[in-house]
């Protein structure tokens, strides 16, 4: 019974990210203070030396230079100790080649949580799920350090990581243009602008010719929004 709500608080989106002081593969780091002024993705994983856990850990490394672009650092935690994470990580490089990958080196910081004690602070103990292991929790927290997105995955389950690129750049987007992106938006895809607050606006867009906007109703109405100036926006900060 004592045990039973460990786990269980859930930062939320619009939160500061929990602060913590950590060991990690690439020396002590303090959470979120020294990444102010980026995009981070903090993400867990249930242990080392698993197979699911490798895949993920060669794409994301492959990854890493996609996600700089954009301002966003990448930061992996596990609750196993330190030698076992850089004993995996050069096993990783040395060893394996998984879809065209090899040669892999992970050079974004690997926290060690033997106590668990970011885990508890970030629900990443799923009751149901693992006492011992870190379910595949991934938060998206902007230069301020607020929490923008939350992702939480099954052990079984391998993440989809450009969509975790995906919702990087439509953050992004969304902050830089005041829009909102509908289902499946990728870059270049229609935008959706903010809804009317007025019987005025309302009627005014659904006049609207000029063909700057498309409005299915008067609630819902989209722009376009090219790549490029997506892109050139996002990619000079």
């Amino acid at each position: 019974m004592e045990n039973e709500n460990v786990g269980r608080s859930i930062p939320r989106i619009g939160e500061k990210a929990p602060s913590f002081r950590a060991v990690t593969t690439q020396g002590e780091i303090n959470f979120p203070d020294q990444y102010a002024g980026s995009w981070v993705i903090l993400f867990s994983h249930p242990a080392d030396f698993t197979p699911v856990c490798t895949s993920e850990f060669m794409t994301f490394a492959s990854m890493e230079k996609d996600f700089e672009k954009y301002n966003c650092k990448l930061v992996g935690l596990s609750v196993d100790g330190l030698y076992s994470h850089i004993a995996w990580l050069r096993t990783i490089k040395d060893k394996i080649e998984y879809k065209g990958m090899k040669d892999v080196e992970v050079k974004f910081p690997l926290i060690e949580d033997i106590t668990m004690e970011v885990a508890n602070k970030y629900g990443m103990m799923q009751p149901g799920e693992s006492n011992t292991k870190a379910v595949r929790a991934v938060f998206v927290i902007d230069p301020k350090g607020v929490i923008r997105t939350v992702l939480y995955y099954p052990l079984s389950l391998g993440r989809n990581f450009q969509e975790i690129l995906r919702i990087v750049i439509a953050l992004q987007t969304a902050d830089a243009f005041s829009i909102a992106t509908p289902a499946d938006w990728q870059p270049g895809d229609d935008v959706i602008v903010p809804t009317a607050g007025s019987c005025g606006v309302a009627k005014e867009r659904m006049d609207t010719k000029d063909g700057s906007l498309k409005c299915y109703d008067w609630f819902f109405c989209t722009k376009k929004l090219d790549k490029d100036t997506i892109f050139k926006q996002l990619e000079k900060k």
